[in-house]
């Protein structure tokens, strides 16, 4: 705890960069309805796959996964940081616009049992609407995540196989229980690779710039570290 504190404080200007993903959340919430039609994506794959409720656990883990996750980037390894961080926001973004022209939803099987496990799947479907799900924001943020475990850690090996476990668990929890189809899936790791390869790493590169000259300009890196 001695260590991480003032590790939080000293970066606290460039983890504060992560509200943008609540604010942008936002928008989620707003298109997550039928208004504008829907269509159905479920293939026969779809229908094979096994209902398991064991995942929602690994579901909802998605969202300390991600805090998580940034902040370690934010600490050890600035520049994946800044190149996850964008290709999350710019992911979001073109799934939003996707979920306004495109809409899908995703059919949910019937939850029976009073067991803790099914009261929280029976939670999480009437928290979401079974809308926005092509593609899943879920498996794209996740595999972005993955992606630059995979490509920065390099001796922290724990590390890399703790986040690459846990997302693959966290993206296969959403075929599991029937929160997105197979095409959710495939479609959020192929724009989310298109993004992360292509396009965030040269925005990353500017923004990083661009915040080192205002931290510089305004002292606040030192002010923060005292």
């Amino acid at each position: 705890m001695e260590k991480i504190l003032p590790n939080l404080k000293k970066n606290l200007i460039y983890l504060s960069m992560m509200i943008a993903i609540p604010i942008l959340n936002i928008a989620y919430g707003l298109l997550d309805n039928s208004s504008r039609g829907y269509y159905v994506l479920a293939t026969r794959f779809d229908v094979q796959v096994p209902f398991i409720k064991v995942f929602i656990l690994p579901y909802w883990i998605w969202y300390p996964f991600m805090i998580i996750s940034l902040v370690y980037f934010c600490i050890n390894y600035r520049c994946t940081y800044y190149k996850v961080l964008f290709t999350i926001i710019t992911g979001m973004i073109s799934c939003y616009i996707v979920y306004f022209l495109f809409q899908t939803m995703v059919p949910r099987p019937s939850v029976y049992g009073s067991d803790i496990l099914s009261d929280f799947i029976r939670i999480t479907y009437k928290c979401d609407k079974p809308f926005n799900g092509f593609p899943s924001i879920h498996v794209l943020t996740t595999y972005v995540v993955m992606r630059g475990a995979m490509e920065s850690i390099k001796k922290d090996i724990k590390a890399k196989l703790c986040i690459c476990i846990v997302g693959l668990l966290i993206i296969l929890a959403t075929q599991f229980v029937k929160q997105h189809v197979i095409l959710d899936l495939v479609a959020a790791i192929i724009l989310g690779e298109i993004i992360y390869r292509f396009i965030a790493e040269y925005i990353s590169k500017i923004s990083f710039l661009c915040i080192r000259k205002f931290c510089k300009w305004f002292n606040i890196e030192n002010k923060l570290q005292a």
